[in-house]
């Protein structure tokens, strides 16, 4: 089990460290240079969603939260991801962050489809039976980031959209029901 951004203060922009004068995203920005720009936008946008969900009030536990949560087929272990998970007042969030340069083909929940909430939805069962909290209420939310492009010097044309959208989906639409059950839909 990986326990990657387990430290919620990381999220937090940092003041300048006096013996090199570079903050801490500086060096957490340089070490991603290499890395894929489709990546780099995803992690800033579950930046700016942690971020924005703090300022509602919600009170992060873990970002990036990969646990395993069965086996495949061929007998393989099977990782799933959370995103971010967070408490709003009493209630346990499973938080997945769509990041997305523009809305122009489509709005970025509209990619949190069915197969991804199931896997979700198993990744966060799991995640409440591993630290007892199988009675916990608890809900699954989605945060929509639309980030335009940046210019050559890293400033953003327009602002960032966010967009919080609470209980996106219920684990009722995943619970087997009876055949005697079926003729009321």
């Amino acid at each position: 089990m990986r326990l990657p951004g387990l430290n919620p203060l990381g999220w937090k922009k940092s003041k300048a460290e006096p013996s090199s004068g570079k903050t801490a995203n500086d060096i957490r920005e340089s070490a991603h240079a290499d890395s894929a720009p489709h990546l780099l936008l995803g992690q800033r946008g579950e930046r700016l969603a942690a971020e924005r969900l703090e300022e509602l009030g919600y009170t992060l536990l873990a970002s990036n939260f990969t646990l395993p949560v069965g086996r495949n087929m061929r007998g393989a272990l099977v990782h799933a991801e959370i995103d971010l998970i967070a408490y709003d007042g009493p209630v346990l969030c499973f938080v997945e962050v769509k990041t997305r340069a523009s809305d122009w083909f489509a709005a970025p929940e509209q990619n949190v489809d069915l197969r991804k909430q199931r896997q979700i939805a198993r990744a966060a069962r799991v995640y409440r039976r591993m630290f007892g909290l199988v009675g916990a209420t608890y809900r699954y939310d989605v945060v929509s980031v639309i980030l335009p492009p940046t210019d050559d010097q890293g400033r953003a044309g327009q602002r960032a959209r966010l967009e919080v959208l609470r209980n996106f989906w219920t684990d009722e639409k995943f619970r087997k029901r009876r055949w005697a059950d079926a003729h009321d839909d």
